[in-house]
């Protein structure tokens, strides 16, 4: 027998209440009547899962929902990877939601943190994309999911484009359960140029008044890469791509991992590497990526979702990319999370904080950014059985006998942008967690998952450290002139140098003199341009750098 407490199928009579509102135009709703669409469907109480990827939005549903009745509309339940915009936040100020699940916070992270503070809102928890994704197929299941798609036809049927990012996932959780989709859409079409997501799926198509928002957030300029960037990806290239013969990762995002991609075609091939490292990539079209793809470096590249700017070039190259019959990218992040945990030999990206133990976190005060899916690739994949040189030779150097291991490297500098140490004793997230009543401190990476830590000082390889004291002594090493690197004496830091623990640029053969701009295949965006064939077309705000003068860019950056 059922658990009577359990809540009845209401699908029909939202669908009756939406069928009202939308008249006789079927799955089509007017823009002009999306608010009476959402008071229609959503229920106070309702877990509701709108879609704010890393790029695209569904930025009217967003809107539309921070402006419906609070007194109609109230306690939701919010699932949402990312909280991109204002209105993700305007509910839960105007008293709409109350509670969140998210995996990342972005450019809203200081007020999502003050809103913690003053307990406008209830996080049940800061996700990893595959851990949210997850949860919403078993216990977090929306009652109505706001997606975005490009294309639609009058069946319903969406065509995403090269961003499909999150949607056929969000979809999929709510569709067979007995949720409601509604989809925001650019454009109502006959002809679908390919089905990403069979309309029986979707309930309800809003065209937009406008076309949705993305941004482009994986574009770095060249002009702003420095020479401790440079300095930096020299070593990673000598320190671990080389000797441990990585061929397949994922790059974070961040100047010094945009350093390594612009200087594959000249220090990496420089080294005879070609080839033999960076072979295939899971990440975004990175446009500091196309030197090393026209230099012939780099045979594949599987994505979470596209690049503004970098469609013409992803669509020429159906060698390298996904590209389905209409001759677009296709992408999935969902899918590429799990290609970035299983299926790389290394993740290499940055945080803001490191501690004595190697956990790192992007939770600090006043701002809580939650992880993305830096967890899900920055971790050890305990149920991988394929071996690869790389993945054999960092479980030997951890003295593992029965298994490998993957690498998870933190690239930092010592201090951030505003000064603030990248190294402390202990993390911010510890005073988070008590703040924020978690059970336990949102760390994003955990200190035993990291196998090299690299800043502009040098090259920790934790992988070689057998106690925890060696790898805080390794951690204070490389630490600089912070208080956490000044607690350790050179003595040690030298010891640890001659048994290769660490390793400092002249110990891989770098002289740092030499460790300047002049290896970036690329130095401005108009070269990106140039290298790619003129496909390449840079989002608005980068061709208004691309204009200025050099000096002036490098200058302002």
């Amino acid at each position: 027998m059922l658990d009577p407490s359990r809540r009845e199928p209401d699908r029909p009579p939202r669908l009756a209440r939406a069928a009202a509102v939308c008249g006789a135009s079927g799955k089509l709703c007017p823009a002009a009547r999306a608010t009476q669409l959402l008071e229609a469907i959503i229920k106070p109480g309702d877990r509701v899962a709108i879609e704010g990827d890393n790029q695209k939005q569904a930025d009217f549903l967003a809107s539309t929902l921070a402006n419906v009745d609070p007194a109609r509309i109230h306690d939701l339940h919010m699932v949402q990877s990312v909280l991109a915009l204002p209105e993700h936040l305007a509910v839960f100020e105007r008293g709409i939601a109350t509670r969140l699940d998210f995996a990342y916070a972005g450019p809203q992270s200081r007020r999502l943190a003050e809103l913690v503070a003053l307990n406008a809102l209830k996080i049940g928890a800061i996700h990893t994309y595959l851990e949210l994704y997850a949860r919403t197929l078993v216990d977090l299941t929306p009652q109505v999911a706001l997606v975005v798609a490009d294309k639609a036809d009058r069946d319903g049927n969406l065509y995403t484009g090269p961003n499909t990012e999150d949607t056929p996932t969000v979809i999929e959780a709510a569709a067979f359960r007995g949720g409601i989709v509604v989809a925001q859409v650019n454009e109502i079409v006959d002809h679908l140029p390919r089905v990403d997501v069979p309309g029986d799926w979707v309930d309800i198509v809003l065209p937009s008044p406008k076309p949705y928002r993305i941004d482009p957030l994986f574009t770095r300029d060249p002009a702003k890469v420095r020479n401790e960037n440079v300095l930096m990806a020299m070593m990673a290239i000598a320190a671990v791509y080389e000797p441990y013969e990585v061929r397949r990762l994922n790059h974070g995002i961040g100047y010094a991992t945009a350093a390594i991609e612009l200087i594959l075609p000249t220090y990496a091939a420089q080294r005879g590497l070609k080839g033999k490292i960076a072979r295939h990539f899971v990440l975004n079209p990175h446009p500091t990526l196309i030197p090393a793809i026209e230099t012939g470096f780099v045979d594949s590249v599987y994505c979470f979702g596209s690049e503004l700017g970098m469609e013409h070039y992803v669509s020429s190259h159906a060698d390298v990319f996904p590209i389905g019959s209409d001759g677009n990218l296709r992408s999935n992040r969902a899918l590429a999370q799990v290609a970035g945990q299983y299926a790389c030999d290394l993740f290499i990206g940055g945080t803001l904080q490191i501690d004595a133990q190697g956990n790192s976190s992007t939770a600090t005060k006043g701002r809580i950014t939650g992880f993305g899916g830096a967890p899900n690739m920055g971790a050890d994949p305990r149920g991988r059985r394929h071996d690869s040189p790389a993945w054999l030779r960092a479980g030997q150097e951890a003295g593992e006998s029965l298994r490998g291991r993957k690498l998870v490297v933190q690239m930092v500098q010592t201090r951030q942008p505003n000064d603030a140490p990248s190294f402390v004793e202990q993390l911010d997230a510890f005073d988070l967690a008590a703040s924020a009543g978690f059970a336990l401190p949102p760390v994003m990476i955990y200190g035993d998952d990291v196998t090299h830590v690299i800043t502009e000082q040098g090259v920790a390889n934790l992988l070689r450290c057998r106690s925890p004291q060696e790898r805080e002594a390794a951690l204070r090493a490389v630490a600089g002139n912070t208080d956490f690197g000044k607690r350790q004496s050179s003595e040690t830091s030298d010891s640890l140098r001659r048994r290769g623990i660490v390793m400092f640029p002249s110990d891989l053969g770098i002289d740092v003199a030499t460790a300047t701009r002049d290896w970036l295949a690329a130095r401005t965006i108009d070269d990106l341009v140039t290298a790619s064939g003129g496909l390449y077309a840079p989002p608005a705000k980068f061709r208004a750098q691309a204009a200025m003068p050099n000096a002036t860019a490098v200058a302002r950056a």
